[in-house]
């Protein structure tokens, strides 16, 4: 969203692993012929060499296909501005505190199965040490020495500042480090869970401890996504082509999207829950932006991993001004869905079989290669029946279709309405085929 209200890009989108709109889904987000991916990783590894890529099916720096190019930028983490967001971040931290008796730590993951994963933590810290303005830098990790844990053993100085080397607060940053430091006993909330926050500095081990939150937190972060953009065309000069955007399918006429009703205004249009029929007493929202708010949770204010489930919370209305506001604020609520029923519509839409995709897993995932018609069958039973509103084109496959799949409801044939269509198994489903074989099979 920060990058977005820049205007710098006719379309900005988010695409992620585990949440919607996955990989698979990001570019029916987009009608841009031209699309830069910026991988939001620390790090080179594991995802931004082998995930991406073949999810993407790129073909290197720049891919070609189905009338659209590719352009993949390394990762945020790579550029030589995260330097200056360290520092940014540092002094954010510990306000005041006299550079000259402070040590400075860096902590990433680490892992003994890749040296990469560890890599970006230590070029920053050489970068840093240059500069000379802290009397110590240092790498620790949580997985491979130097670890967290002995932070009080490797620095010397009576100011310890302490910044995760990652994109978010989530279990790593948030939970497991904070413990690794002593500042708590145990793993706590998690930070959308809790109601205050702890305050620095921490007095341990006769230090002052100050332990700020992860690095892609920061507001600069965003402009390092950017910077890894000019990064690219400045490696590849020829890669300018100026194709114009794809061909959009006017959104004017939409009244039904999922469980989603659109009203036409002489102001714009105005979307509400289909059960709330009457507008009187719904809770008002204005922009695009806050259908963020309004997918997140269902009604008893529990997260929505799955945007198509049939769990989208009650009692609201959302205001927005044009078609584009429009276009944005369906994408958030159903990721993917216009793009994927244009497709459907104009006879271009590819379904791919269960089997394929399975095919493609690796690391974890890699099992999933080993599931069989039955498994799958028992996995699509747990996972999509009852919990998933999207209509399944996909076979295990092709000759074998999946059993129980769903078939539009009759406001799904109307005219207005945008179907909710799955041209491809999610990662929802993918894990849950794990899950089944790990139980043992379809038993």
């Amino acid at each position: 969203e920060a990058i977005r209200r820049t205007g710098v890009f006719a379309e900005v989108q988010a695409a992620f692993w585990k949440e919607e709109p996955g990989f698979r889904q990001a570019l029916h987000t987009v009608r841009s012929r031209e699309i830069y991916l910026v991988p939001n990783f620390i790090s080179e590894g594991y995802f931004t060499q082998e995930v991406i890529p073949r999810e993407f099916e790129l073909a290197g720096p720049v891919t070609e296909r189905d009338g659209r190019i590719l352009y993949y930028c390394e990762p945020v983490g790579n550029h030589e501005r995260m330097t200056e967001v360290l520092l940014h971040r540092a002094v954010q931290t510990a306000p005041g505190v006299p550079p000259e008796q402070t040590a400075l730590v860096i902590v990433g993951h680490g892992t003994t199965l890749n040296d990469r994963s560890a890599e970006a933590a230590r070029r920053q810290v050489e970068r840093i040490r240059v500069l000379g303005r802290y009397a110590e830098v240092h790498a620790a990790y949580m997985e491979e020495p130097p670890l967290i844990t002995d932070w009080a053993a490797f620095t010397a100085q009576p100011h310890v500042v302490v910044i995760p080397f990652f994109v978010a607060d989530g279990l790593h940053s948030f939970q497991d480090i904070p413990v690794m430091l002593g500042i708590e006993s145990e793993p706590g909330e998690a930070l959308s869970q809790r109601k205050t926050l702890w305050r620095n500095p921490h007095h341990l081990q006769g230090r002052q401890l100050y332990y700020g939150s992860a690095i892609g937190t920061d507001p600069l972060f965003a402009e390092v996504i950017l910077d890894q953009v000019e990064a690219f065309d400045e490696a590849h000069p020829e890669r300018a082509r100026g194709l114009a955007p794809m061909p959009s399918g006017a959104l004017l006429q939409v009244r039904h999207i999922g469980q989603i009703a659109v009203s036409r205004r002489a102001e714009g249009f105005l979307l509400r829950h289909r059960d709330d029929e009457r507008e009187e007493g719904l809770e008002s929202w204005e922009g695009a932006s806050a259908a963020r708010a309004l997918a997140l949770v269902d009604d008893a204010g529990q997260y929505r991993p799955l945007k198509s489930a049939p769990n989208l919370r009650h009692g609201w209305r959302l205001a927005v001004r044009d078609e584009a506001e429009l276009h944005t604020a369906l994408e958030i609520f159903y990721p993917a869905a216009l793009g994927v029923a244009e497709l459907q519509a104009s006879g271009t839409l590819v379904p791919v079989p269960l089997k394929a995709t399975l095919g493609r897993q690796t690391g974890m995932y890699a099992v999933t290669r080993q599931a069989t018609p039955e498994v799958g069958t028992a996995a699509v039973r747990a996972c999509c029946v009852g919990g998933c509103l999207k209509q399944r084109l996909w076979e295990w496959e092709p000759g074998m279709p999946m059993p129980e799949n769903q078939t539009p409801d009759g406001d799904a044939a109307e005219e207005a309405a945008v179907p909710l269509l799955c041209p491809e198994a999610c990662h929802l489903l993918v894990a849950a085929v794990r899950r089944v074989i790990k139980r043992g099979g379809a038993a």
